[in-house]
């Protein structure tokens, strides 16, 4: 195309478009793409979380191929060869191959991850004995943020076995210990009454699902008989759920006149 002017300046408005347009296409994507995740929110199915943690990594895949393309289209604009930048990419191909491995296997982890469906942005998981809330899902790594606030950076690459908390429904486990000289029978029906009363309360109702089990006893222990139960809850209440459950069945157990044991230490004097 010959536009009457320098090449200097042919070239400059050659790059400038290339500029405008790279910059226009990004914009297009970014605008395309979370309108169709907010759809996706929107229309309340499981797949808007699986949509969104997806955005997360393909925003950036999208930033890296832009650039690349651009950074190519302005080099070819201004006449430079690319044979040596293909045989300088040759070498960094062979080196990231080479000495590159942890980086190359984390990054196809993460899209494994992000495949499989094994999580998303707002997971509660235990991943490489680490526990906490799923921040952020990148290329290498997975950002998790514990229940003490502190950040963690997770290599992709390391993530072997995931624990995800948060994923349909939970089945929190009530094990509270009677005395031994307690009516095991009248315990059992205090602790299943009690897990009813909470399931059937206005408040604590919409997070539990199903009837409360009784399973009986449990474990015969040193200082007492292990009882246990357990409800069905959505997967994010659980640990709200068993605090409310202790609490009722503690103060109940309280107003029945049933001990609950703790350890205890005789000592015996010698002559």
């Amino acid at each position: 195309m010959d536009l009457g002017v320098s090449p200097l300046v042919e070239n400059l408005i050659r790059t400038g478009i290339i500029l405008v347009v790279a910059a226009l296409a990004y914009l297009l994507a970014m605008r395309v793409g979370r309108r169709v995740v907010t759809r996706k929110v929107e229309s309340g199915d499981d797949g808007g979380a699986r949509a969104e943690t997806l955005w997360t990594m393909g925003r950036r895949v999208i930033a890296i191929v832009i650039v690349a393309t651009t950074v190519l289209l302005v080099i070819v604009t201004w006449g430079f060869s690319l044979a040596p930048f293909l045989a300088v990419g040759t070498v960094l191909a062979a080196a990231i191959g080479f000495g590159a491995q942890d980086l190359v296997k984390d990054v196809i982890a993460g899209f494994f991850i992000l495949m499989e469906d094994q999580f998303h942005v707002g997971d509660s998981v235990r991943i490489a004995d680490t526990t906490g809330t799923v921040e952020d899902i990148q290329l290498r790594v997975t950002v998790l943020r514990d229940f003490e606030g502190n950040v963690h950076f997770v290599p992709n690459g390391q993530i072997s076995v995931t624990s995800n908390f948060t994923s349909e429904y939970a089945q929190p486990v009530i094990d509270i210990s009677v005395d031994y000289g307690v009516d095991l029978d009248q315990a059992l029906d205090i602790l299943g009454d009690e897990l009813t009363k909470l399931a059937t309360d206005p408040e604590w109702a919409p997070r539990i699902h199903g009837e409360p089990e009784v399973l009986g006893v449990n474990a015969l222990e040193d200082s007492g008989v292990q009882l246990r139960g357990r409800l069905t809850t959505l997967a994010d209440e659980r640990w709200s759920v068993r605090r409310e459950a202790y609490r009722r069945i503690k103060n109940r157990f309280e107003a029945e006149g049933i001990p609950i044991p703790f350890p205890q230490l005789t000592i015996h004097k010698g002559d």
